[in-house]
């Protein structure tokens, strides 16, 4: 059945109770955030080296192609490194190479080296490529399969959270008044010794934490590989242009919003707006959350709704110091909400109702000026929110004991941050930063056929 379920009998080791599976998310749950805070970071770091290293858009793209280029290389490798120590083990790992990518910035900032720099964004998101591959099906196995996708959002909730804080902390510390290269370098310095630090403590409480333990040879055996499965076929090239996407639109936005004809905004002020584009991913995912489960308490559902939209007023509020535009974030929050409610609380339909709305703000905000391409631009935050973790839920539904190869195989996709950024970059050097957002556009349109066509099973004989 499809429909954001994961169809197998994976089992865990101990009892199982929903306490111990509330203890084992909880845990996960810190990974999904910093792993989005740390990605979110190279929105601040593109604008601060390329001015630093005078690049032009298609140069300092090559950031988002390093970073993104590693899980096309890594994500294959770790599906097969769970397989052989565990997803427990494999988180471990991944947490430790995250950190020391974190704590190679530091030698990059004092060589003032770019080449350099690339190869730390390269070891920095090796790390979080093994992270991904362990801690996505593990969230979507600890529990019921029919609320596999919301208990994603879930996660994924506080992965924008991580995403949200990441643009307001590190314009703070690293888009300062600096007044040379060797002085923007050394900015980099003490955010990424604290991630650095940070990073291997949580391993090393991975590393002791007793966590329950997925049984691979307990899932139902299906036919042939993951490859065959024309659904996730589909799904790793969705999430190819979800990912790309949503990552060209948060590059560009610090440079874009300073455009005279759009926001004409210092980047210190445009990155508090790149802040309210990934708090919108985390309102709408804490949305599906509660849209996408199978909470049947009307009266705790509202409640839930109503905390939201009230912490998405004083999201804007907080951001931008101004009540006015706080209310005009909570208007997007309710036509957020309201397009949660024409899915029906059908992922596959949730999906397609955001992605047509998301290619519709990327028009508006290409063919206007000013203050309606800022919150145009702005909202998609909003309808991108549950698009990663529906597609992932919905592409991995079925697979059984492929389910780890699939994983591989969908977090390869998110290569897709890799290079579709790579081209737009190109598109605006020559056509200009705002058209160039033609090609988020197309990314949307194929997400709208993966929700409407694409995500149905068909199992393609090898």
């Amino acid at each position: 059945m499809a429909g954001g379920s994961i169809n197998s009998t994976a089992t865990v080791s101990q009892s199982g109770d929903n306490k111990n599976y509330t203890s084992a998310l909880s845990a996960l749950t810190t990974l999904f955030f910093m792993w989005g805070f740390i990605t979110c970071l190279n929105d601040i770091l593109i604008p601060h080296l390329k001015g630093m290293f005078d690049l032009n858009y298609t140069e300092s793209m090559l950031v988002q192609f390093t970073f993104f280029g590693a899980y096309f290389i890594v994500s294959l490798p770790a599906g097969w490194l769970m397989k052989k120590i565990g997803f427990q083990k494999g988180i471990v790992v991944g947490l430790t190479v995250t950190g020391i990518g974190a704590l190679l910035f530091y030698p990059a900032s004092i060589v003032a080296s770019y080449m350099f720099f690339l190869v730390s964004f390269f070891v920095l998101a090796g790390g979080i490529t093994i992270l991904q591959v362990a801690a996505n099906p593990y969230v979507a196995i600890l529990g019921s399969s029919e609320t596999a996708s919301g208990r994603l959002n879930m996660t994924q909730g506080f992965n924008s959270l991580g995403t949200t804080i990441a643009p307001v902390l590190g314009a703070y510390l690293i888009l300062n008044e600096a007044s040379n290269a060797v002085e923007k370098a050394e900015s980099v310095q003490l955010p990424y010794l604290g991630i650095a630090i940070t990073l291997f403590l949580i391993a090393g409480y991975f590393m002791l934490a007793k966590l329950p333990k997925i049984e691979a040879e307990t899932y139902k055996k299906s036919a042939g590989s993951a490859w065959s499965y024309q659904h996730l076929i589909y799904g790793a090239i969705a999430i190819f242009m979800y990912v790309g996407g949503e990552v060209s639109i948060g590059s560009f936005l610090v440079n874009y919003l300073a455009e005279p004809n759009i926001g004409n905004m210092v980047e210190t002020e445009a990155a508090k707006y790149v802040a309210i584009y990934w708090g919108g991913a985390m309102v709408g995912r804490f949305y599906g959350a509660v849209m996408l489960s199978e909470q049947k308490d009307k009266k705790k559902s509202n409640m839930y709704i109503g905390i939201i939209m009230f912490a998405s007023f004083f999201l804007g509020w907080y951001l931008t110091n101004e009540a006015e535009l706080g209310a005009i974030f909570l208007g997007l929050a309710v036509l957020n909400y309201f397009a949660f409610k024409l899915g029906k609380n059908k992922p596959n339909r949730t999906l397609y109702v955001l992605a047509t709305i998301a290619a519709s703000a990327v028009v508006i905000t290409m063919l206007t000026t000013g203050w309606i391409a800022v919150w145009a631009v702005i909202s998609i935050g909003l309808f991108n929110s549950i698009m990663f973790p529906t597609i992932f839920t919905l592409a991995i539904d079925g697979l059984g004991k492929h389910t780890s190869q699939g994983s591989g195989i969908l977090c390869a996709a998110i290569v897709g941050g890799a290079l579709v950024p790579l081209l737009q970059g190109y598109l605006a050097d020559t056509i200009g930063i705002q058209h160039a957002f033609i090609i988020p556009v197309i990314c949307y349109i194929y997400i709208i056929f993966y929700g409407v066509k694409g995500y149905k099973h068909n199992i393609v004989q090898e």
